[in-house]
C-alpha cells in the first residue's frame, strides 16, 4: 500500500509539469499550421509544365513548405523534387490522421506502354518483394530503417485512355506497429510523367481510394507537354515502361531503391501528432516513477 501511495503521490506531483509540456507542444503545433500559407484555383506547376485545379475539399502547399513539410516535420530525405503537395481540407500537416498527395515531376522522356495489358502483376509482386530485402543492406548501412513490402494495398490499374497508372503498396518499416500506404499516381506526359504519392497510413487506405478520380483529374499537362503531343523526330523514349514504372526496376537495379521511398510516410507523423506525443510522454514519466520505486522492491525481495 506505501508503494501505491508513493507512486500516486509522484503522479500528482507531475501533473502540472506534464500539462504544461503538453500546453507548450499543442502551441507549436498550431504555430506551425498557422505559418502554412495554402492555395486554392488554378496554379503552374514547374514553369508551365502542367497545372492543377485544387479539387473541392483540398488545399495546397507550394514546393518551398512541402520541402519543409517533408523534411523537417517528418524526416524525410532532403530531395528538392516536390513541386507541392495536396492536403484534405480538414487536416493539418501534423494531425495524427493527417495524410498527403506529393507531386513532382520525373522527366524520363516518353513511356511507351506497349506492356500495359501484358503484365502479371503477382508474379510482379515477388519481384519486388525480393529486391526490397536485397535493398535493405544498403538501406541500413545509410542508417534508415529496413523495409518489407507486404504486398498490394490495390493492384496496379493503368488508364489506357487518359494514360494515367496507378497501384498501391503496404510496406512495413523497420519494427513499426503501423504499416504506412504507398499510393502512386503516375500521369504521362511528352517528355516524362507526373509523379503524385499518396503519403498515408494504411488506416487512410478508403479515404485516399475514394479521392484517386478527384486527384488524377486534377493535374494535367500544358498543351504541347501531354502524351499525345509526342514527337520521335526530336522527343527521347525513356527506358522505363508501365511495368518498370510500378516495379521501379532500373532504380533498384542501380541500388538505389531508397529513392523510390523518400516520401513515403514515416510514423514520425504520428509520433509529431499532439494525442502520440502525450502518450509517449506519460510512458516516459511512468517509466521514470517506476525507476524511483525499484530499489524498494529490491530491498523487498
Amino acid at each position: 500500500m506505501k508503494h501505491l501511495y508513493t507512486l500516486l503521490f509522484l503522479l500528482w506531483a507531475s501533473v502540472p509539469t506534464f500539462a504544461q509540456e503538453v500546453d507548450s507542444l499543442q502551441q507549436q503545433i498550431q504555430q506551425i499550421e498557422s505559418s502554412m500559407k495554402y492555395q486554392y484555383g488554378e496554379i503552374s506547376l514547374k514553369d508551365g509544365l502542367a497545372k492543377i485545379n485544387v479539387p473541392k475539399g483540398f488545399k495546397y502547399l507550394d514546393a518551398e513548405q512541402a520541402e519543409y513539410v517533408l523534411t523537417e516535420l517528418w524526416g524525410n530525405p532532403k530531395s528538392g523534387t516536390t513541386l507541392g503537395m495536396l492536403i484534405p481540407e480538414q487536416y493539418g500537416v501534423l494531425d495524427q490522421n493527417a495524410w498527403v498527395f506529393d507531386i513532382e515531376f520525373d522527366e524520363i522522356g516518353y513511356v511507351k506502354d506497349d506492356d500495359a495489358n501484358d503484365i502479371d502483376y503477382t508474379e510482379l509482386l515477388g519481384t519486388m518483394q525480393e529486391e526490397t530485402l536485397e535493398g535493405n543492406k544498403e538501406r541500413t548501412e545509410a542508417g534508415y530503417e529496413p523495409i518489407t513490402l507486404v504486398g498490394w494495398a490495390s493492384a496496379p490499374y493503368y488508364d489506357q485512355e487518359s494514360k494515367i497508372l496507378h497501384w498501391a503498396k503496404e510496406v512495413k518499416f523497420g519494427d513499426s506497429e503501423e504499416n504506412t500506404l504507398n499510393y502512386n499516381v503516375r500521369v504521362l506526359g511528352r517528355k516524362g510523367v507526373l509523379v503524385l504519392n499518396a503519403i498515408a497510413g494504411m488506416n487512410n487506405l478508403p479515404e485516399v481510394k475514394k479521392n484517386i478520380a478527384t486527384i488524377t483529374g486534377s493535374v494535367t499537362f500544358e498543351q504541347g507537354q501531354t502524351y499525345f503531343d509526342f514527337d520521335p523526330d526530336v522527343d527521347d523514349v525513356a527506358a522505363w515502361t508501365i511495368g518498370s514504372l510500378v516495379a521501379g526496376k532500373l532504380l533498384a537495379k542501380a541500388g538505389f531503391f531508397a529513392l523510390l521511398l523518400k516520401f513515403w510516410k514515416v510514423i514520425a507523423i504520428a509520433l509529431a501528432a499532439g494525442g502520440s506525443a502525450v502518450v509517449k510522454l506519460f510512458k516516459r514519466r511512468k517509466e521514470n516513477d517506476v525507476e524511483v520505486e525499484q530499489p524498494e522492491h529490491q530491498q523487498v525481495s
